[in-house]
């Protein structure tokens, strides 16, 4: 159990200079499970109210554009019935002791923090009105809070300020009352994002804008082959050159070019001459991947679900179908690339950090170093993206060892081309799938063997009998057929892993609803009316966690409705339609597509959501646009591997959606009591297979592969 307490005005002013005389309070932010390693630890935060009433929360996430910095103190200010016009947001630093978990990933900041934040804003609330009970010699239950104020029922009033300093001699209580939905005043209301006015006006601070007096910059040659080592190097034409410091060796595996600014740090890594040992991973080619993925399909998998017995009822089927789906590795391609200042000196570490994961970083800058924990700082800044590449500190550890080596405040600056093709992607998946339909056009088998790299072994994280608990989790069918084996093969390569934005689920759901519009074409039956009948049931338990087949279903009516489906479509277009539960939200997605000799065309998108309990519409419109924005270029793009190397570097060859390309959007966010589940993640599967089976409506050709080529589908 969490808990909430009083604490010192004095810790509090270390993290809010400034900050009066009033009420301050620790509390737990957050349980939820997070993608790293830190996810076992218990997240702390501060509230302060000052004499000024203004309520002041330490942001200790990481905002990336998804709104986060505005949601939770939304979150905090409707239960302690704060005026928000008086909330003010403080980026914390990273600091496990007080903070736990700060690891932004996994859309869990919402879920993760919502009781807690909700307990600690109502026990604000419960402490202002015990001091204005107490002030006025009135009962406590002749009192209540709102926006900002303690009423008396005589109509006597008291601001928080004024209370603020009498509240915090209150014991905070243990168990507050919590509001009643209906009573909130900004939860589930659109509100202005707080992150916004400083970056329309240009004052916003990312970390590529970071700037220190004396600071160098930092740009690092890499093998570009993943494993690969520095067999020797020739530095004396870039130390030659203007603005140069120093050339100093990282590591095994990497040399700072470091220089007075950018430009002269990349014109200098030009000029560096090093031989490589390229090591093992550079025979590997594109075609040679997927070779091996095919011959490791053959082999005995993991089974995560058997149910029945799918090779029966494939012995027995009217019709059946086997089919190969392959999903290629993709890069995360924040508009942000990789970057970091660091200033080691008398034994300490700063850093400055646009990180996914604060804790990580400060942990690793300590063993790094060698030195404690508390001699090390990590400012948090605004993150130009992250999609879980910021989920690792490579480029954190590398400003980090240059400042060492120089004794300067460096930042190290990731080129586009860097963060192309030295980053850790998406894993590449191959898919054996096989379906069953009997004689009345019933589906009564689903098999489905999946090779892919686990993350979690390519990150050192354990893994069991050869089992990532991330796929398990993250590999179902949602349908109620009688026969399913669900079936995984890990096949790590060397080719560096990591999450990415929905993880597995942008894979694993692209092939699950395709191939199920695939054995709807079999049976001859509608795909909304099957999926629909398939759902008729109230909870399913896949092989790693349980849904609520309701919810589903009313998000695929409301998408199919919206959309028309059963309708004409405009001339020349036609739909296509997938649906999700992931991260313990339900969506699904109606596409509107046209097909012509130049390619595919998405017209509009017409989608439905339900993330339980939601703050702000606002924000949900957003997540569930930008996903679908995300997902359309990765259907465009693919990282390919030849002798070892990304082919890929930069937009012109892993372009991204443009703003002609664009579809309209038509998005119902429907109202739940249901606990919070993630916002920023769960659209993403579904947009692949309701585009792909969109175009097979218009060309009957079907989408197997990305990225999308028509010319070989």
């Amino acid at each position: 159990m969490s808990r909430i307490m009083n604490v010192d005005r004095r810790d509090f002013l270390k993290i809010v200079p400034g900050a009066g005389a009033g009420l301050y309070l620790g509390f737990a932010l957050g349980t939820g499970k997070a993608q790293t390693a830190d996810a076992a630890f218990q997240p702390n935060a501060w509230l302060g109210v000052g004499a000024d009433g203004v309520a002041t929360l330490v942001f200790a996430k990481s905002e990336m554009g998804q709104g986060v910095m505005t949601a939770l103190p939304t979150i905090l200010a409707d239960e302690m019935e704060a005026d928000w016009t008086k909330v003010k947001v403080v980026q914390g630093d990273a600091d496990n002791k007080k903070y736990g978990s700060q690891s932004t990933g996994g859309s869990d900041s919402v879920k993760g923090s919502w009781r807690n934040l909700r307990r600690a804003g109502a026990a604000a609330r419960e402490m202002m009105v015990l001091a204005a009970a107490e002030k006025w010699g009135v009962p406590a239950a002749e009192c209540r809070a709102e926006n900002g104020n303690v009423l008396h029922s005589s109509g006597k009033k008291l601001s928080y300020g004024e209370l603020a300093e009498s509240a915090a001699k209150q014991k905070a209580p243990a168990e507050p009352k919590l509001k009643d939905a209906k009573d909130f005043r900004y939860i589930g209301k659109k509100m202005p994002r707080v992150d916004i006015p400083a970056k329309v006006n240009g004052s916003a601070k990312f970390g590529m804008d970071f700037k220190i007096d004396g600071m160098v910059t930092a740009v690092v040659a890499r093998c570009p082959v993943p494993g690969g080592k520095v067999k020797s190097f020739d530095a004396a034409k870039a130390k030659a050159m203007r603005g140069v410091v120093d050339v100093v060796q990282l590591s095994d595996s990497k040399i700072a070019v470091v220089a007075d600014g950018y430009w002269n740090a990349m014109e200098a890594r030009k000029a560096l001459t090093v031989v490589w040992d390229e090591g093992d991973v550079a025979k590997l080619t594109q075609d040679g991947i997927w070779n091996t993925f095919r011959e490791l399909a053959k082999k005995e998998a993991v089974v995560n679900r058997n149910d029945g017995s799918v090779d029966q009822a494939m012995g027995a089927a009217a019709r059946k179908l086997e089919a190969e789906y392959t999903v290629p590795y993709e890069a995360h391609s924040p508009m942000e690339p990789g970057n970091c200042t660091a200033w080691v000196r008398n034994g300490e570490a700063e850093l400055w950090a646009p990180t996914q994961v604060a804790n990580t970083v400060h942990a690793n800058v300590a063993k790094m170093l060698a030195i404690p924990p508390e001699k090390v700082k990590v400012h948090i800044t605004l993150l130009g993206g992250g999609f879980g590449r910021r989920l690792l500190d490579d480029y954190a550890q590398e400003a980090v060892l240059a400042s060492q080596k120089t004794g300067k405040p460096v930042k190290v600056i990731w080129s586009r081309e860097d963060d192309m093709q030295h980053s850790h992607y998406r894993p590449a998946s191959l898919h054996k799938m096989s379906g069953a339909v009997d004689a009345s056009g019933n589906i009564t088998a689903w098999g489905h063997t999946m090779v892919c790299p686990s993350i979690f072994a390519s990150l050192g994280f354990p893994v069991r009998n050869g089992n990532d608990p991330q796929v398990s989790r993250q590999m179902v069918n949602l349908y109620n057929i009688p026969n399913v084996k669900l079936a995984y093969v890990q096949a790590n390569n060397g080719i560096p892993v990591s999450w990415w934005r929905s993880v597995y689920h942008s894979q694993t759901n692209f092939v699950e609803e395709c191939f199920f519009d695939e054995l709807c074409a079999l049976a001859g039956k509608d795909p909304y009316e099957a999926r629909i009948a398939l759902l008729d049931r109230a909870e399913v338990k896949t092989a790693g966690d349980t849904f609520d087949a309701r919810r589903l279903k009313a998000v695929l009516q409301s998408a199919a409705t919206r959309a028309g489906w059963g309708k004409p479509a405009p001339k020349g277009r036609f739909r296509g339609i997938a649906c999700c539960t992931a991260f313990g939200s339900y969506t699904a997605l109606v596409a509107e597509v046209s097909v012509d000799a130049n390619g595919y065309k998405v017209h509009k998108v017409t989608g439905a959501m339900d993330v339980g309990q939601y703050v702000n519409p606002d924000t949900l419109a957003a997540q569930f646009e930008s996903s679908v924005i995300f997902a359309m270029s990765a259907m465009k793009n693919e990282v390919t591997i030849q002798n070892g190397r990304v082919v890929q570097s930069n937009f012109h060859d892993y372009p991204m959606v443009r703003m002609n390309e664009a579809p309209a959007f038509d998005i119902d966010i429907i109202k739940s009591d249901a606990p919070p589940g993630g916002a920023g993640e769960p659209v993403v599967p579904i947009v692949a297979p309701a585009i792909a089976n969109a175009i097979f409506a218009a060309t009957g050709k079907r989408l197997r592969s990305m990225p999308v080529d028509l010319k070989k589908a």
